[in-house]
């Protein structure tokens, strides 16, 4: 029996990091164990996991398996889609302009600003009252 090959990829965003692994197969997407339907809810979250497939035109070509931890769901979409095309972009090279274009392969630097002493959050004082 022919061994089956896998495509690795690791996407972040935020706090999110999806390690996500590619097959040939037909196109089902199973995140944490879970079927893409049953893991998110918003109908632009999923549009979001399925862009780098669409873009390249191998939405029934890849199976996807995908890890995801931390981060909230908007998070985990982009860190998924970010995965995905990394390993779409190590399936097949002639992908990489199509995905660089769309900017799926462009890590989103913007994280949480940390807490500052003498702050309530990141940037809010407390109230102030000269009286």
């Amino acid at each position: 029996m022919a061994e089956k090959i896998y495509y690795y990829g690791t996407g972040r965003r935020k706090n999110a990091i999806a390690r996500v692994r590619l097959t040939e197969g037909t196109g089902k997407i199973t995140i944490n164990g879970k079927d893409i339907e049953d893991f998110f809810g918003m109908e632009t979250l999923k549009v979001i996991v399925k862009q780098p497939l669409t873009v390249t035109n191998s939405v029934t070509k890849y199976d996807v398996i995908v890890k995801v931890t931390g981060g909230g769901f908007t998070g985990q979409a982009g860190a998924i889609r970010h995965g995905i095309a990394r390993a779409l972009n190590e399936a097949n090279s002639e992908f990489r302009p199509i995905l660089k274009s769309n900017g799926f392969l462009t890590r989103d630097p913007r994280m949480k600003e940390r807490k500052k002493y003498g702050l309530k959050k990141a940037r809010k004082a407390p109230q102030f009252s000269k009286r």
